[in-house]
């Protein structure tokens, strides 16, 4: 039983990683982002060369909002993230479908903005899976403390 469990969380632990969407689709979708976007390595290397008027999409799966060092984001974006909005497939396809109603609903302000004016009206779901597929990839033997916790009980 053990074994099943353990195997359930890391499952669960790589789950960002996985994307439903199709990544080939994804970069043809990933035009319409370019214009204000780039997905550049931490390395250096350019995978799509691209605007920077939003933050570089590199490792954005996975990562919390507003996270990009020396980017400007919105107050209530960076509010959101700073409260735990981590881009998963369901908010990436929520925000970029309706940026400020997203963050209405998320950060619980009627008020809030976004900086992103554009929506996507679909594709997120492969756009995603495209960027999921541009990331550091995870450490290797990397365990949180709960799921070392849960592998020994």
């Amino acid at each position: 039983m053990k074994p099943l469990v353990t195997a359930a969380i890391f499952g669960l632990l790589a789950a960002p990683a996985f994307a439903e969407g199709d990544p080939e689709a994804g970069e043809k979708g990933f035009n319409k982002c370019k214009s204000c976007h780039m997905v550049v390595s931490d390395d250096g290397d350019v995978i799509v060369k691209g605007g920077k008027t939003g933050p570089n999409l590199w490792g954005v799966a996975g990562r919390a909002a507003a996270s990009v060092e020396d980017f400007k984001y919105s107050d209530d974006l960076t509010a959101a993230g700073e409260a735990g909005l981590v881009w998963d497939e369901e908010k990436f396809v929520g925000f970029t479908t309706d940026p400020k109603k997203f963050l209405q609903a998320e950060t619980g302000n009627s008020k809030a903005k976004s900086k992103m004016s554009f929506r996507l009206k679909k594709g997120g779901e492969d756009i995603y899976a495209f960027l999921a597929s541009h990331g550091p990839a995870p450490a290797e033997g990397a365990e949180t403390e709960e799921s070392a916790e849960a592998a020994t009980e």
